[in-house]
């Protein structure tokens, strides 16, 4: 009998997992990751995983299956915490959920379950793993997108390789939300009308500007508005001497001075503060509503422009450095000068949009057919072939 760990993360989705799969037949251990107990960051006054981690042990007893609580907090702190302060501080936007499931869910709980004698883990993660069986009679692991497309979470598993997949089964990937509900409530699971969980991966609830303002200090500076006609923002296309120099020309972000627009306002922080945002930034009398355009930590300004069809925040093409490029295939990787027609997003939830990779010396670019809203240092970038994601990168 095969053996699998399921992360139960006191949810209705692993709940269902952990239920389907000793309906499958395998042996189901249930583990609870606490990830977090830094009393010098205050995440909220409620203590959510007390609770999820409650629910999960009803949950497992009610299942017949063992059950135990493992503390990743060191590892969480280390590799998601700090990694995300220190990205903050540079001024890019890091996505924690991505990395949780790299370094923590699919790296550090994976050899915990490996280490317990496992097959495999399992989450209640909306993707699916589909298997390729090559010539050679090795397999290829295909990360396919949850047959549920308001539910589909593969974005979030974009950073995960052929080892990991190997190990790794995904129960609901094949349903649909109300499906599942309706599966935990026929087998009287305390979870069936959880609601779902919202805030950082594993941590609960957080308001990120009050949880970074636990690290990066406040930092007065000015709020700039730039009008849409700025010369910025109108440059005039050169001939361009090959294909890589116009994707260089597009990748381009434009660079601001405080003298290219007004100022409208004072914030706390530069490095609080995102492309694409509205909220938190408390300045009233324009006709329509500022946004961020681009923050510059350095001089700590930041830069906005009114109304959500504002030219400096579209871009058609960005670009990702070798270092932080990812084949989730490795074997439909390009080489230098091959190009691939794709369908891309930049972040979770939003639609496919199309787009051509184009691999050069230094990295990839990702070219956008329809310019893209609020292109985010530090964010993930993730494209698919069908409903297949093939590789993703950090946008730079």
């Amino acid at each position: 009998m095969k053996k699998v760990v399921v992360g139960l993360s006191g949810g209705v989705d692993s709940s269902v997992a952990a239920y389907l799969l000793k309906e499958q037949g395998y042996e189901v251990i249930g583990l609870f990751m606490k990830n977090w107990h830094d009393d010098s960051v205050t995440i909220s006054e409620e203590c959510p995983w007390l609770e999820d981690s409650n629910d999960a042990l009803i949950v497992a007893e009610k299942l017949g299956i063992p059950f135990q609580t493992v503390d990743l907090s060191a590892e969480y702190k280390e590799r998601i915490v700090d990694y995300m302060f220190n990205e903050y501080e540079r001024g890019r936007t890091p996505n924690p959920d991505v990395l949780c499931n790299r370094e923590i869910k699919f790296d550090v709980f994976l050899n915990l379950a490996l280490q317990l004698g496992a097959d495999y883990v399992a989450t209640g993660h909306y993707c699916r793993k589909g298997v390729v069986k090559n010539e050679d009679g090795s397999e290829t692991y295909q990360l396919l997108a949850g047959a549920d497309a308001n539910k589909d979470q593969s974005y979030f598993l974009c950073q995960l390789s052929q080892e990991q997949l190997a190990k790794t089964l995904f129960p609901i990937g094949e349903l649909q939300k109300p499906e599942v509900r309706q599966i935990a409530s026929e087998n009287e699971l305390i979870t069936a009308d959880k609601k779902d969980s919202q805030g950082l991966c594993f941590i609960g609830k957080v308001r990120l500007p009050d949880f970074l303002q636990q690290k990066l200090k406040p930092k007065k500076g000015v709020i700039v508005e730039v009008p849409s006609d700025t010369p910025q923002l109108q440059k005039e296309i050169p001939s361009f001497r090959n294909k890589e120099n116009e994707l260089a020309f597009y990748a381009e972000k434009p660079s601001y001075d405080i003298a290219d627009g007004k100022i409208v306002g004072e914030h706390q922080g530069a490095h609080y503060f995102t492309k694409g945002q509205r909220k938190g930034l408390d300045v009233g009398g324009t006709k329509e509503p500022l946004f961020v355009i681009e923050t510059d930590v350095e001089e700590n300004v930041i830069y906005t422009g009114q109304g959500k069809s504002h030219p400096g925040l579209y871009r058609r093409t960005l670009f990702v450095q070798n270092d932080e490029l990812h084949w989730v295939r490795p074997d439909l990787a390009l080489k230098v000068d091959e190009t691939m027609e794709v369908r891309a997003r930049i972040r979770y939830r939003q639609p496919l949009e199309s787009a051509t990779l184009y691999k050069v010396d230094a990295g990839l670019y990702v070219d956008f057919k329809n310019k893209q809203s609020a292109i985010t240092e530090g964010q993930f970038v993730a494209w698919y072939v069908g409903d297949e994601l093939i590789g993703s990168g950090v946008i730079s």
